[in-house]
């Protein structure tokens, strides 16, 4: 598709992007195809669609994979593909909220850990990270589209500006890669920002068992005041009821200096300083 006949379908269709959703169609279909070549979609694979739009992502993946499963939430959206039928035959469309997704139910009617892609709509992007983060064990990759911001959030190493919760987050249950960057010019309407497609591979890091609602509370708890030192990011929250010279104390057994800052450490560390804590907690 190109933007004029995306123009055409959307005006024919009586339809168009919805500000509230905040869709934005990819209308060049060498970029849709590019990113479903980089994403490594292979003839076995059951790719789950995560938003199927006017189909400009969606044709690309059917073309290669074997089966491919869309989630749509717009009735408009919906009814134009019962209408015009230019899903192929291997393409099978939800009418579904994303975010309401039990992805352990999919993985066990698709046969196994889930393949994702999608260009998501970025006021959805953090809701549906945390979900996935919620279900690595159900997961095999996701492929997305994600505001330039956020995808190199959560690809970012330690020690740069942009590393921060999901970046943290991300490090224990997989490895994100950037594929490709998207500027404004590749949509319709065109976004303000740019944006950017990443790889998750989740995997087994072979880390160290953790109790992980309390690794996520650590981290969102350090990087909600990220100037600041790890032990005082800590200690002036009120999820962590203990003094601030039992917490420095803590600190010091997982091996954290207490005046590091918070973008320092790695989930390595992350998870050293939750598992000294636990006990402690569990205490009070």
């Amino acid at each position: 598709m190109n933007l004029t006949q995306i123009k055409k379908i959307l005006k024919s269709n009586q339809l168009a992007p919805s500000k509230k959703r905040g869709q934005n169609f990819l209308i060049h279909q060498s970029t849709s195809e590019k990113i479903v070549r980089l994403a490594g979609v292979t003839p076995d694979d059951h790719i789950i669609e995560l938003g199927v739009g006017l189909g400009s992502l969606s044709v690309p993946i059917a073309t290669i994979a074997k089966n491919v499963t869309g989630i749509e939430i717009d009735n408009g959206i919906i009814e134009f593909h019962q209408k015009n039928n230019i899903l192929p035959e291997n393409f099978n469309i939800i009418h579904q909220d994303l975010l309401t997704l039990d992805f352990a139910d999919l993985a066990g009617k698709t046969g196994g850990p889930l393949k994702i892609m999608a260009n998501l709509p970025y006021s959805i992007s953090n809701p549906l990270l945390f979900k996935l983060l919620e279900n690595p064990e159900h997961l095999d990759w996701a492929v997305l589209m994600l505001q330039k911001e956020v995808g190199e959030r959560i690809a970012s190493p330690p020690g740069n500006k942009t590393y921060g919760i999901l970046s943290v987050l991300f490090a224990g249950v997989a490895k994100v890669t950037k594929l490709m960057n998207v500027g404004p010019e590749q949509f319709h309407p065109r976004p303000k920002v740019d944006s950017v497609i990443v790889k998750i591979d989740f995997f087994d890091q072979n880390l160290p068992p953790y109790n992980g609602k309390l690794l996520t509370q650590i981290v969102k708890t350090s990087f909600n005041k990220r100037r600041k030192t790890i032990l005082n990011s800590l200690s002036t929250s009120s999820f962590f009821q203990i003094a601030k010279e039992q917490l420095a104390a803590c600190l010091t057994e997982a091996s954290i200096q207490p005046s590091v800052r918070p973008e320092q450490l790695t989930i390595h560390e992350f998870i050293a300083i939750t598992n000294v804590l636990e006990p402690v907690l569990r205490e009070e």
